[in-house]
């Protein structure tokens, strides 16, 4: 039988002090010494996480609450969570977007104690991912490091204001990278089990040298009461920083587009197409003159790497594409017929209208919709929607992948042509979806 024996006080520094000696010997000391506290006696990362903690704020959004008003109602919270200052000079915090969706007004409560207001600069529900900006003295900021250098294992450390808490800081480690497919959105999170709860959201992800490496975002929970089960998400700095960028720039981020409407391989996928892996976004359709058909890609090609990236799903090549500004050069490796290939293509501003319809598929409103296949299983006919763009006009009117689309404006749809014609009929639509056993109104609006 297997004895677990645990080290508590003195036997515990003992223990590790004799694997450092232990290791000292075996090799030469490294450039970045363990993080030993000598004086107290006790290892310690506080040294290099105290001169980023000042720079993490409380961010308090202020709007109205649902029910009549007058015009002398001042705003009252409607939500909270954590921020991070990325430039002193200029006053410059980061958040996510939901926390500061629906505000009218923001305040910024610093760690010195200091209440001070913000405005917004701009804010990526895509990446969900704002900018906001104090006016204030004597303000600290985070260093920020290239989220590429991460590897799994390394340490990570979350800072915010969790549960109504003070400024918290918890540690784990990081547990993946590249992760997508939580949602419709641009997904290449870090993923970590450093505790994250209700109020972190905004807040970094630190290494331990306290350095930025992320925002947190989201967390993954099996229980009722949506707590902590050790998994969270942060967004990289390699999406952060452009999007933070464009929204100082522009207040908005503009993204390119490659013309190509594209699916996830899932298990099911791979069996049907007699493929031996299950790794790789699938080609659905090719929009005529694209940037994705000059390149010669074909539906039903698997892109498996994008500069020089692995491809895990859908959601891996929009994260590339969704913070290539236009005009950018990507190389795509994909596999056909059993074969690799690589091209390449530029990022494109492609048309602005709203419908544009392909040999096998629709785009429209950011969605793209193609007919019901056998392998589907499902029994009625109409335009089925395959992706929502993150940030587009059907993703916040929460249209969903897996969505059958059976009438628009109250005329019956058995087909993605039928749906196109319906659509450029009209400026937006009303669609009746149906989704698993009831029935679902969403409105797109051409000027939403």
């Amino acid at each position: 039988m297997t004895r677990l024996r645990l080290l508590t006080g003195s036997a515990l520094a003992l223990t590790l002090l004799g694997a450092v000696a232990g290791a000292a010997q075996a090799q030469t000391a490294p450039d970045f010494p363990l993080p030993y506290d000598a004086r107290r006696g006790v290892f310690s990362f506080a040294t290099g996480l105290e001169r980023s903690l000042p720079a993490v704020v409380q961010v308090t959004t202020l709007g109205m609450s649902a029910g009549p008003t007058t015009g002398e109602t001042e705003p009252t919270p409607i939500s909270s969570g954590s921020g991070v200052i990325i430039d002193a000079a200029n006053g410059i915090i980061v958040t996510n977007h939901h926390v500061i969706e629906d505000g009218q007004k923001f305040r910024v409560d610093m760690t010195d104690g200091r209440l001070v207001d913000a405005t917004l600069i701009g804010s990526d529900k895509a990446t969900d991912i704002a900018v906001l900006q104090i006016n204030a003295s004597g303000l600290s900021q985070v260093e920020t490091v290239d989220s590429d250098t991460l590897r799994t294992g390394d340490l990570a450390f979350a800072v915010g204001y969790p549960l109504g808490l003070d400024q918290t800081l918890t540690m784990g480690v990081i547990s993946g990278l590249g992760r997508s497919g939580m949602g419709d959105a641009v997904e290449d999170y870090i993923q970590t089990d450093a505790a994250v709860n209700s109020g972190n959201s905004g807040g970094p992800l630190l290494d331990s040298r306290g350095r930025l490496i992320g925002i947190n975002t989201s967390i993954l929970s099996g229980g009722i009461d949506g707590g902590n089960d050790g998994i969270a998400f942060a967004v990289p700095t390699r999406i952060l920083l452009f999007v933070v960028e464009q929204l100082r720039a522009h207040g908005e981020v503009t993204r390119g587009r490659i013309g190509a409407t594209l699916g996830s391989l899932t298990a099911e996928r791979a069996v049907e197409a007699g493929l031996g892996y299950v790794r790789g976004a699938i080609v659905e359709d090719v929009l005529p003159g694209s940037p994705a058909e000059r390149a010669g890609l074909q539906r039903g090609d698997i892109i498996t790497r994008i500069q020089n990236r692995p491809v895990a799903n859908a959601g891996s090549v929009q994260a590339t594409v969704g913070i290539a500004p236009p005009g950018t050069r990507i190389t795509l490796v994909y596999m056909r017929a059993g074969h690799e290939a690589t091209t390449a293509l530029n990022v494109e501003v492609l048309s602005t209208d709203p419908v544009q319809l392909g040999a096998t598929s629709l785009q429209a409103y950011g969605a793209n919709f193609r007919d019901v296949k056998p392998s589907d299983g499902i029994s009625a006919s109409g335009a089925l929607v395959v992706a929502v763009e993150g940030g587009s006009t059907a993703a916040r009117q929460d249209l969903r992948a897996g969505d059958l689309v059976t009438a628009a404006n109250g005329m019956s749809v058995s087909s993605f042509p039928e749906l196109a014609r319906a659509l450029s009929a009209t400026a937006g639509a009303t669609l009746t979806v149906q989704r698993g056993d009831e029935s679902v109104e969403i409105v797109l609006a051409a000027a939403d």
